[in-house]
């Protein structure tokens, strides 16, 4: 049993010798099972919330009403909940009553995909009710149970199957993705900062391109922010080879294709201020390339990591692949004499002092003539160089 699962092996002992069940559950079975990288186990056992407290030492409150107590353990956190059934859902998306039960098969059952309702003992014995390990291997998203059912009790379900076939090249069977086809409307009553972090998974995950074709064939674009009526566009979208690209470049790529304003867009997705920025501005910097090559003023102001990020953009638009371009413009940038205005060796309360003259609109035209004298190597980046130059250019 890998390192994970080692390490939290003895708070399953511990409950267990206390007379109760508990196994590993969902993600981290199924990725252990998928040979990929572990983070957080999770744990499920017969012990209410009170028994769980009361056989550790140290633990939190951090979803009690919903059966999970966080337990400190040898310096780790674990998230252990109680075997449970959920009566109706409402607003698609949260259960009106949880029952605390005693039965992990009816645990299992309430679960989303079949992948994700196996259950694992400390020595590492497999409980697989619903043939989670037979969907793993035929790489297969299905529901436990009746899709339609599933995704009724919690919309968001259908944002994840289409999530899973990004991060891990699965497929939807027939049935989930009827269900998803005839379904989707429902995504308009959760909230968008669900949506959004589960479409952010799937702007990063490897396979994004089939996933977001799926997002079109099953027609639950439409229920996604600014998306309704961009059919052709996230086919557009889904044809580019963007497989090395980060996530805010992923986002630069969706605006290019769909031609929306980003600002607006980006906040109907509810991302923040400070990342819709980083994204408009590499945005900016792409379709600039698009149109010719960068010049020093554009190296300088984009910086090296938003540039070479803007020409990846090029490159996957363009379908030309320079490594030589890339590392001339990473040259390029290491070359320059300034990489900010901070390193600029003059202030406006120098320039003020000089000029003897009250700050002004004047003190931002000196800083920018000496900040593109010293970018063009017309100036030394000296204080005194700089101040007879400015003289000069003032007199004239």
């Amino acid at each position: 049993m890998i390192k994970p699962f080692q390490e939290a092996a003895p708070v399953l002992k511990k409950l267990i010798e206390a007379g109760y069940e508990a196994y590993f559950v969902g993600g981290s079975v199924r990725d252990y099972l998928l040979q990929r990288p572990i983070s957080d186990v999770d744990i499920a056992t017969s012990a209410t919330p009170a028994e769980v407290k009361r056989v550790f030492h140290k633990t939190a409150d951090v979803g009690i009403e919903h059966g999970t107590v966080l337990v400190f353990h040898n310096k780790k956190t674990y998230e252990i909940t109680t075997f449970r059934s959920e009566a109706e859902y409402e607003d698609f998306r949260r259960p009106k009553e949880v029952s605390f039960i005693r039965s992990l098969k009816e645990d299992l059952q309430r679960r989303d995909f079949t992948m994700n309702a196996i259950a694992m003992t400390a020595e590492g014995k497999l409980i697989d009710p619903f043939e989670g390990q037979k969907s793993i291997k035929g790489k297969m998203i299905r529901t436990v149970g009746i899709a339609e059912e599933r995704f009724g009790e919690d919309a968001l379900r259908m944002m994840r199957a289409v999530r899973f076939v990004s991060q891990l090249s699965f497929v939807i069977d027939k049935g989930t993705f009827d269900a998803l086809k005839k379904n989707g409307k429902l995504l308009l009553k959760i909230a968008v900062e669900r949506k959004s972090a589960e479409f952010e998974k799937l702007l990063k995950g490897r396979n994004r391109q089939n996933a977001l074709a799926l997002l079109v064939d099953s027609e639950i674009y439409s229920f996604l922010p600014g998306l309704a009526g961009k059919e052709d566009d996230l086919n557009k979208l889904s044809e580019f080879a963007c497989g090395d690209l980060t996530l805010n470049e992923m986002w630069a790529l969706l605006l290019f294709c769909i031609k929306e304003e980003a600002s607006s867009f980006l906040k109907e997705w509810k991302l923040p201020t400070r990342q819709i920025k980083e994204i408009q501005s590499l945005l900016f910097f792409f379709t600039k390339r698009l149109d010719r090559e960068f010049d020093l003023m554009d190296l300088y102001t984009a910086g090296k990591e938003q540039i070479i990020s803007a020409y990846r953009l090029f490159e996957t638009v363009s379908g030309i692949r320079d490594q030589d371009a890339v590392n001339m413009l990473q040259e390029a940038y290491e070359a320059l004499p300034i990489k900010n205005r901070s390193e600029l060796r003059i202030s406006g309360n120098l320039l003020m002092e000089w000029f003897q003259k009250p700050g002004g609109p004047w003190v931002k035209e000196m800083i920018e003539m000496a900040e593109w004298a010293v970018l063009k190597g017309h100036l030394k980046n000296n204080t005194e160089e700089i101040r007879g130059w400015l003289k000069k250019c003032n007199q004239s």
